[in-house]
């Protein structure tokens, strides 16, 4: 419990810059809250001196009094609205500036932890959930505690025998609101977690139309829809039931000690202990007292949301980044080459035992074209993600140029890497934008390069708007192979030094991806290039044979071609036996 206090508090420190703005709300608040305690003081000084003594005079005075004030707290609460509302706005988007700058540190590993669905909700919902709590704190929430201490203590001036009952009501209320709170802290995180859910089927229904479409799976998409929206209504009906539940019993409570009161003040009264305003006066700091107490389902409920919400931003904010420069780092030589070498690297990935990769060592060369082949699952693409450190290594080492690349500062590693994934994403903007996107201030004789040697710069030159034509969401107006080729081309416009083709020409037909592969080699790059074509391995310099996270054999097409039983294999696949009886020199 102490640590999701500690989380929260962490949350409200974004605050700190806003500290002179808070002081002014929270002054006007108060401007607002002692008129508002003032005031039953002045009513009953109007009744015992002014209406039971029949003297207008008195009622005139101190009438204009109450009008006065009442003027100064209007102008102080629509004052105290504009700084809170300052505050709340600016504080929403301090965090969400905070997350995103976090999440974009973050490694492989950390996002493992986070579904991609939560952090958006996080982002958006939390953080919304955080920032209404600021401003309804600055204008409501810190005014109703305060109501209530300092309509006892008036109370207690006004008459202490009869303000006892307020007393005796009040800590029964506020043990049974902390027991409250607590039970909706829980409640509303599962609700939130809840959401998450819902907003994870909304994003791979909507990801996946297209598939959904064509298989008919239109009903099982809803069902599943439905299951995780009735968790999320269920969970949050009966959230928001203990919330409302409460108001009655405060009222309950309350209602008990204004009868009280009225009881033994009428008694009072009639005794001659007690005036009639004064009593009055204590019926009204009751009423008033009720009154907030009546808003406190609501405020907890606020509260307890915003405590969920703040425990969930606060995991994000404090998650570890485990891929850091190391205080030592260096920057690349300016005489960089691209020269790559593994020696004896094992890997697997956090969360689970198998080791991906065992012991695998080969260099490439400045300049060579190495292509990496093996079956689906075999680490080729893991080791790939190794190469820029999107994680690191368990065992062994990786060099560049003959520098360990735990030592290098990762923003220079990874500006001299042009990545190309499996899965070609675009971004919602224009052709232009995309391409420049791998390079910052990109001049255009660049973007129109990397697109003619990436082969796409036809392709462009037939669009409506050619550069500037928009693409629609992760490029959906564009075919496989245009997508992966304008992905290479945002990898090329860096100009880079190690280029990592991650299986990213598969959608491209033998010639254009011929094409392409010569125009690479007018790149002072050293490129590594995952391919299940046989014909793009016989093009590189070098082949590397991986199964089962192991390198079984390195060389060129040739040789591999009478060594490797699993290369032969792959070849007949592709080729056919007599083709494969051919090149071996068989016939």
């Amino acid at each position: 419990m102490a640590l999701e206090d500690d989380a929260v508090l962490n949350v409200l420190s974004i605050l700190k810059p806003y500290r002179l703005q808070i002081a002014v709300a929270l002054f006007l608040m108060l401007v607002e809250l002692a008129v508002e305690l003032l005031q039953p003081l002045l009513i009953a000084k109007i009744i015992d001196n002014g209406i039971l003594k029949k003297d207008l005079e008195v009622v005139m005075v101190w009438g204009g009094v109450m009008v006065g004030i009442s003027l100064c707290a209007f102008a102080a609460g629509v004052t105290n609205s504009f700084y809170a509302s300052h505050v709340s706005q600016n504080y929403g988007y301090d965090l969400r500036k905070h997350l995103f700058t976090k999440i974009q540190a973050f490694s492989f590993a950390n996002f493992n932890r986070f579904p991609t669905t939560s952090l958006i909700t996080r982002m958006t919902n939390d953080v919304t959930q955080m920032q209404n709590t600021v401003f309804m704190s600055l204008r409501v929430m810190l005014r109703a505690p305060l109501m209530i201490i300092g309509g006892l203590v008036m109370s207690f001036v006004v008459d202490a025998r009869l303000a006892i009952f307020i007393a005796v009501a009040i800590p029964i209320l506020f043990v049974f609101l902390m027991w409250v709170l607590k039970k909706g802290g829980v409640l509303f995180k599962s609700v939130q977690e809840n959401l998450d859910k819902v907003n994870g089927v909304m994003r791979e229904n909507l990801s996946g139309i297209r598939i959904i479409k064509a298989f008919l799976r239109s009903r099982h998409e809803v069902k599943r829809f439905t299951e995780a929206n009735s968790k999320l209504r269920n969970n949050t009906a009966f959230a928001l039931r203990l919330m409302e539940s409460t108001n009655p019993i405060l009222l309950l409570v309350m209602n008990i000690a204004i009868l009280c009161i009225l009881w033994f003040g009428s008694v009072q009264v009639n005794t001659g202990d007690a005036q009639v305003g004064d009593l009055v006066a204590i019926i009204n700091y009751s009423t008033r007292i009720t009154s907030t107490f009546s808003i406190f389902s609501w405020i907890i409920m606020a509260f307890s949301r915003a405590k969920a919400s703040g425990n969930r931003i606060s995991d994000v904010l404090n998650t570890e980044v485990d891929l850091v420069d190391h205080e030592d780092s260096e920057i690349i030589r300016p005489d960089f080459k691209g020269e790559i070498e593994f020696q004896k690297v094992s890997f697997h990935y956090p969360g689970t035992e198998k080791q991906v990769l065992e012991h695998i060592s080969f260099k490439a060369e400045p300049g060579q074209t190495v292509a990496v082949m093996g079956a689906t699952g075999s680490g080729k693409s893991s080791l790939f993600q190794l190469i820029p450190r999107l994680y690191d290594v368990d065992e062994g080492k990786i060099l560049i140029d003959g520098m360990d690349i735990s030592r290098i500062k990762l923003e220079h590693l990874r500006s001299a890497i042009g990545l190309v994934s499996q899965e070609a994403l675009l971004f919602t903007g224009t052709v232009k934008e995309n391409i420049a996107w791998g390079k910052e201030n990109a001049t255009e004789e660049e973007i129109r390069a990397a697109a003619e040697n990436s082969q796409i710069a036809e392709t462009i030159a037939s669009l409506p708007k050619q550069y500037e034509t928009k693409l629609g969401q992760k490029g959906v107006n564009l075919s496989g192979g245009q997508k992966q080729r304008l992905s290479i081309a945002r990898a090329l416009v860096r100009k880079p030094k190690i280029l990592l083709l991650d299986d990213s020409t598969s959608a491209l037909d033998l010639k254009t991806e011929g094409k392409l592969l010569g125009a690479l080699r007018n790149y002072p790059s050293t490129i590594l290039i995952i391919t299940q074509k046989i014909a793009t391995a016989m093009e590189a310099d070098k082949i590397l044979l991986i199964e089962n996270g192991k390198l079984l054999m390195e060389g060129k097409h040739e040789d591999l071609l009478l060594r490797s039983s699993l290369y032969q294999q792959i070849f007949e696949s592709q080729f056919g036996e007599e083709s494969l009886k051919h090149a071996q020199g068989f016939e």
